[in-house]
């Protein structure tokens, strides 16, 4: 009688501790709805290619919400202008083309993404 009183409290022992065990340790969320997943799933993949003085960037749009890409250029030398390409759309499954130049050597090249409104 004593042995099956010690394992019946060793088995409510062990089924507490893992129990809280399971509680304190961190699991993976599933989305609250679908906006969430929504949001996640924005932004055209763009690839930039810079040519002696010269900036050509390609933007891919794989997602169903439209992308306004902007191209960005800063210039290496002081005096050479850096510029900013006006938004362009582009639109679910469109690749769009952003070009741009330095007069002499190209500093740093990027492009921002905004959603459309």
């Amino acid at each position: 009688m004593r042995s099956s009183r010690r394992m019946a409290s060793l088995s409510v022992a062990a089924a507490l501790v893992l129990t809280l065990a399971y509680e304190a340790v961190p699991h993976a969320r599933v989305p609250a709805d679908d906006e969430q997943e929504r949001a996640a799933l924005f932004g055209a993949a763009c690839r930039v290619r810079v040519n002696d003085s010269r900036v050509t960037a390609f933007c891919h749009n794989p997602y169903p919400e439209t992308d306004r890409v902007s191209l960005h250029i800063e210039c290496a030398r002081w005096w050479d202008i850096d510029t900013d390409s006006s938004p362009v759309e582009a639109g679910p499954a469109q690749t769009v083309r952003l070009k741009g130049r330095c007069w002499k050597e190209v500093g740093d090249a990027w492009v921002s993404h905004r959603r459309a409104s």
